[in-house]
C-alpha cells in the first residue's frame, strides 16, 4: 500500500506529493522542495525517474550555513514519532561535474553539500563520488535524530550537482545472532586497569625497556608530543572535523602518564578526549569508518590507561560517545553488519577499535566485549586457522599488509589482556609472504589490488606487530630496513623487545617457497641479493589452485610473473577506485595477468560486459571453512605437486603443478599447468623457466590464448618473442621460445597501445597513464587449428643482453616432455599428473655432467640405472620429483 504525503513548497512553487513505501521510507523529490529562487532552480535530468531535479544556478559557488546564506533547498519532513533515521541522496552531475570527477584522483575530490536538520549543528556530507557514473550516485548521508512532527532539512548544494531526491528511512540496528546473544567468552578481561596492551603484570617489563638504546628515539618523540600544548577550541555552533594530531597527542599524554605516573599529562588526555568526542563529526566520506574507529580506539586507551584519573562523569561521557560513534561504524552497532573475515569488517573496526573499547568498558558494560569476542573468537579465528595453512594472505600485497596488521592488533590485544594466544600458531608464518614477494629493486611481485610500482614497498607497522609477536629476527631486520616508517611509536615501545637482535639480510631464507594447499603457488629465485648487488637475480612466481576469497583477490589462477633486471613477465592492472568499469573488466580479471584465456562467446562474468576468456570472476567471499569445502563457487583448483631440491635451502630446480580446471567455467573440461624453475648458477644465463600446459575444452571452437604480459615493447623472434627491461642502466632479456604448438601450428599476436585494453571488443582506459602498466603489451599465442585438446610448452630464458639464448633440445614421448638446456635435462609429465611407467632418457656424451630432473613422478621407490651404475631413490607424495647427476650415456628410471 502507498500513502501520499504533501511536501511544503516555498516561493510559490506547486506542492508535489512524495511516496511513503510500506517500509516507511519517505521519498522527497528535490524539485518539490522549497527552492531558493536566487540560487537554485529545477533542471532537466533524463536519468531521474521523473526527468527533473534541482541544482544551483549556473555560475554560482557553494554557500555554507555559517555564511548566513539561506539554504538552496528546504525539505519539510513530518515524522509521526521521534527517533533515529537514515538519510540518503540520489544525484547526478552535469558535464562540468563529470569532467571534474573524471580527473579526480582520490575520494577527497568528492562533492559535498551542507545539511542542517532543524536547529541542530550543520554538517557537511558527500553527495557525489568520483567513481560513480555521471548520471547516478546514491549516498547515505548518515544516521540522524528527527523529532516528532514537522521539521526542516536544509540543504546547501555544491555546483554541478543535480539532486533527484532525499529519502528518509527509519534506522534499524543490526540484529544480534542468537548464538552471540547468549555467548560467554572463554577469554575474559581482567578486573583491573590497565588492560589494553599492558596489564599490571606486564607494565613493569614495558617500563624497564624504555631506557634501552633501541627505544630512545621513539620514547623521546612520544614525550615531545605529550609535552606539546594544544590550542584547540571546541565550538558549540558548528561541527568539529576529526583531528588526527589531537588524537595522537591525547594518546601520547595518556602513555606518558601510564609509564611515569605524571598526572598532569593523564588529566590533559582525559580532558582532550572528553571534549573532542563531545564535538567531533566524521561525516560520510568513503571509508570514514577508519577515522571514526581511530577516535574510538584512542578514547578507549585514555579510558583504560587513565582510568584512575577519570571522574564518574568523565567515564560516562567517554562511554556514551564511544557507543554513539560505534553506531556510525560500517559494521554498525551491535557490530554484526557485514563480514569479519573479509572486507572492511576485517580491518580495524572490530580487530582493534571496538575490541579495545569493549575491553576498556567491560566493568561497566560486558555486552560490547561479548559481541566483539564472538565475532573474533568464533568467526575470524577458525577461518584463519584454515586459511593460514598457506603462509600468505588472500587479499594481496597491499590490502593484506593493511588487514593482516589489524588482525595482529586483535592477536596482541587478546594475548596481552589474557596472557594467552587465541589465534592458531600458523598466523606467525604469514609475514614471510611479504619477504618472499620482495623484488631486488625494492618493489614487490604483484598480487591483488593496489601494489605500487616504481618505489620501495613498506609495511613497517605490520612488520613490527608480526616480528614482536613471533620473535622473528629476519622480519625485525626487514622492519629496520624500512626505517620504521609509518609505525606507531607507542606500539613500538609497547611491543618491541630490544633483546631480539635483527637479522641484517634474507640469506637465511630458502630460495623457493611452497605456499601450501589453500592459496597454492610457488616463488623461486636465484639468490637473495638486493639493490645494486642483484644484477644477476631472477625471481619467478606461479599461482596455483586452492580457493578464491573474492574482494581484492584477482582472477589469476595459474598466472606467472618473472623478474630479471626489472619485471619481464608482468601484471598490467592498476588500482585507483574499487568497482569502476576498468577495475571490474580489466584490473581484477585474468586478461591483466599472464595466464591462459579460453573464449566461450556466450560466457558472462558476473554482471560485467567484458568477456576476457579468463578464470571465473568472483567478488563474494566465503565466511567459514565449511563453506569453502561445500561450495564449488570458491574452489579454484588443486595443487598436484610442489618439489624442489636437491638442497631445500638453495635448490637447483623448483617444480610446481596444479589442476586449474575448477578455476574456469565448464568451457574447460581439464587444465593442468606445470612450472619448472631452473637456477643455472651462471651470471650470463642465471635462470630459465619451463611452462607446460595440457588444456581440453568443451567445444573445439572455443579460442585458446596463451598470454604473456610485459612492460617494454617485445621483439618477435623465430621461436617466439623476446622481452627486455632494465634497472640502474643494466638491461636484461628474457627469450620466450614457444616449443608447442610448433611454429607452423600457431599464431602470435602482439597487442600494444590502446589495443592492450581492448578486452575482445570492450575497451577500458587505464586510470594512471604515467605508470608502466598503462603502457604495457600483451602477447597472445594461439593454435592455428580449432581442436578440443592442446599442449603449450614454453621455455623462458633470462640472459644478459650481450649474449644469445642457450641452445635447447626437445624429446617427446606419449607421456613426457624431455627438455635439455645448459647442463640440465628436465623430464615433465605431459598432463601434470603423477606417472609410474619407466622413462628412458638419453644423455649426450659431450663431457658435461648433467643434472637430470624428473618432475611428476608417482610417489614411491624408483630405480635409476645409468652410466654410473644402479641406485634407488624415494619420491615422496606431494613432492613428486627426483634429481640426480650423470655423465653421458643412457638412463632408465623405473619402479
Amino acid at each position: 500500500m502507498k500513502t501520499l504525503l504533501p511536501v511544503a513548497m516555498l516561493f510559490g512553487l506547486p506542492c508535489i506529493p512524495a511516496t511513503v513505501q510500506a517500509t516507511r521510507a519517505v521519498i522527497y523529490q528535490a524539485e518539490s522542495a522549497q527552492i531558493n529562487p536566487g540560487r537554485a532552480e529545477v533542471v532537466a535530468q533524463a536519468s531521474f525517474k521523473d526527468g527533473r531535479g534541482a541544482a544551483l544556478k549556473a555560475g554560482l559557488v557553494a554557500a555554507h550555513p555559517l555564511d548566513n546564506v539561506p539554504p538552496d533547498l528546504v525539505f519539510t519532513v513530518n515524522e509521526p514519532t521521534a527517533g533515529r533515521f537514515v538519510l540518503k541522496t540520489f544525484t547526478a552531475v552535469d558535464a562540468a561535474g563529470a569532467e571534474m570527477m573524471r580527473r579526480a584522483n582520490s575520494k577527497h575530490a568528492s562533492l559535498f553539500a551542507d545539511v542542517q536538520i532543524g536547529s541542530q549543528r550543520p554538517t557537511r556530507r558527500v553527495i557525489f563520488v568520483p567513481w560513480s557514473a555521471p548520471e547516478s550516485c546514491t549516498q547515505v548521508l548518515g544516521i540522524f535524530d528527527l523529532t516528532h512532527g514537522a521539521q526542516a532539512i536544509k540543504v546547501w548544494l555544491p555546483p554541478h550537482v543535480r539532486l533527484d531526491r532525499l529519502e528518509v528511512h527509519p534506522y534499524r540496528a543490526p540484529a544480534v545472532p542468537k548464538a552471540a546473544d547468549s555467548y560467554r567468552p572463554a577469554v575474559q578481561p581482567p578486573s583491573s586497569h590497565p588492560r589494553l596492551w599492558v596489564t599490571t603484570n606486564a607494565l613493569a617489563s614495558v617500563r624497564s625497556r624504555l631506557d634501552a638504546p633501541e627505544h630512545a628515539a621513539q620514547w623521546r618523540a612520544v614525550r615531545k608530543l605529550a609535552n606539546k600544548s594544544l590550542n584547540i577550541s571546541f565550538p558549540d555552533d558548528s561541527e568539529m572535523a576529526y583531528n588526527t594530531p589531537l588524537e595522537h597527542a591525547a594518546a601520547a599524554k595518556a602513555f606518558v602518564y601510564l609509564m611515569s605516573g605524571d598526572k598532569t599529562h593523564g588529566l590533559e588526555a582525559v580532558r582532550l578526549m572528553r571534549e573532542y568526542l563531545s564535538h567531533v563529526s566524521f561525516g560520510n566520506l568513503l571509508d570514514i569508518t577508519r577515522e571514526t574507529g581511530a577516535a574510538i580506539y584512542i578514547a578507549a586507551l585514555v579510558y583504560d590507561w587513565c582510568h584512575a584519573l577519570c571522574t564518574p562523569a568523565d567515564r560516562a561521557i567517554l562511554r556514551r560517545h564511544m557507543m554513539r560513534l560505534s553506531e556510525e561504524m560500517e559494521c554498525g552497532w551491535p557490530p554484526f553488519k557485514g563480514s569479519v573475515v573479509n572486507g572492511h569488517g576485517n580491518e580495524a573496526m572490530i580487530n582493534r577499535d571496538l575490541l579495545a573499547m569493549s575491553i576498556a568498558l567491560h566493568d561497566e558494560d560486558p555486552v560490547p566485549y561479548r559481541y566483539c569476542a564472538y565475532r573474533l573468537l568464533e568467526e575470524l579465528v577458525p577461518m584463519r586457522r584454515f586459511e593460514y595453512q598457506s603462509p600468505r594472505h588472500n587479499q594481496g600485497i597491499s590490502y593484506a599488509a593493511y588487514r593482516f596488521g589489524w588482525e595482529m592488533h586483535a592477536a596482541w590485544l587478546f594475548r596481552r589482556m589474557a596472557d594467552r594466544e587465541v589465534f592458531d600458531p600458523n598466523i606467525k608464518s604469514v609475514p614471510r609472504y611479504w619477504l618472499n614477494m620482495r623484488l631486488p629493486n625494492g618493489e614487490m611481485l604483484r598480487d591483488g589490488d593496489g601494489v605500487p610500482s616504481g618505489r620501495h614497498y613498506s609495511y613497517a607497522q605490520t612488520a613490527l606487530l608480526c616480528y614482536a609477536y613471533s620473535g622473528d629476527a629476519i622480519l625485525k631486520g626487514e622492519f629496520q630496513r624500512q626505517g620504521g616508517k609509518g609505525a606507531d611509536p607507542l606500539l613500538f615501545l609497547l611491543l618491541n623487545d630490544p633483546a631480539l637482535r635483527p637479522e641484517p639480510g634474507l640469506d637465511a631464507l630458502p630460495l623457493t617457497t611452497d605456499f601450501g594447499p589453500v592459496l597454492s603457488g610457488m616463488i623461486s629465485r636465484t639468490d637473495w641479493n638486493m639493490g645494486s648487488n642483484a644484477s644477476h637475480t631472477v625471481v619467478a612466481e606461479v599461482k596455483g589452485g586452492g580457493y578464491h576469497f573474492g574482494n581484492h583477490q584477482h582472477a589469476d589462477a595459474g598466472a606467472i610473473q618473472l623478474y630479471y633486471r626489472g619485471l619481464q613477465v608482468a601484471d598490467l592492472g592498476q588500482y585507483q577506485f574499487y568497482g569502476t568499469p576498468y577495475d571490474l573488466n580489466f584490473n581484477k580479471r585474468s586478461i591483466a595477468h599472464s595466464m591462459l584465456l579460453v573464449v566461450d562467446p556466450n560466457e558472462t562474468f558476473l554482471k560485467t560486459p567484458a568477456n576476457d576468456g579468463g578464470a571465473r570472476f568472483l567478488q563474494s567471499h566465503p565466511r567459514t571453512p565449511q563453506q569453502l569445502h561445500d561450495s564449488p563457487l570458491f574452489q579454484y583448483g588443486r595443487r598436484l605437486s610442489c618439489g624442489f631440491g636437491p638442497s631445500a635451502l638453495r635448490p637447483s630446480y623448483s617444480y610446481f603443478a596444479a589442476d586449474l580446471s575448477a578455476a574456469y567455467s565448464q568451457k574447460i573440461t581439464s587444465f593442468t599447468r606445470s612450472f619448472c624453475f631452473l637456477n643455472l648458477g651462471r651470471p650470463d644465463h642465471p635462470a630459465c623457466v619451463i611452462v607446460l600446459d595440457d588444456v581440453r575444452t568443451a567445444d573445439p571452437g572455443f579460442k585458446k590464448y596463451w598470454q604473456l604480459n610485459t612492460l617494454q615493447p617485445p621483439c618477435r623472434t623465430r621461436a617466439g618473442v623476446q622481452f627486455h627491461n632494465s634497472v640502474n642502466g643494466v638491461t636484461g632479456r628474457v627469450d620466450v621460445c614457444v616449443l608447442r604448438p610448433a611454429p607452423d601450428d600457431r599464431t602470435i599476436e602482439i597487442r600494444s597501445g590502446p589495443d592492450v585494453y581492448d578486452v575482445f571488443g570492450y575497451t577500458v582506459t587505464p586510470p594512471l597513464p604515467a605508470q608502466p602498466e598503462a603502457n604495457g603489451h600483451r602477447v597472445l599465442f594461439s593454435p592455428r587449428q580449432a581442436r578440443v585438446q592442446d599442449t603449450f610448452l614454453v621455455l623462458l630464458q633470462a640472459h644478459d643482453e650481450a649474449v644469445a639464448p642457450l641452445p635447447y633440445a626437445l624429446t617427446e614421448t606419449a607421456d613426457h616432455m624431455i627438455l635439455r638446456v645448459a647442463d640440465r635435462i628436465v623430464c615433465l609429465s605431459r598432463d601434470g599428473l603423477p606417472f609410474g611407467d619407466p622413462i628412458d632418457i638419453p644423455v649426450p656424451a659431450d663431457g658435461t655432467r648433467y643434472e637430470i630432473v624428473l618432475a611428476g613422478l608417482a610417489a614411491g621407490t624408483w630405480r635409476i640405472a645409468g652410466p654410473q651404475g644402479d641406485t634407488t631413490a624415494e619420491c615422496s607424495a606431494g613432492n613428486h620429483t627426483l634429481s640426480f647427476t650423470t655423465m653421458g650415456g643412457h638412463c632408465r628410471i623405473s619402479r
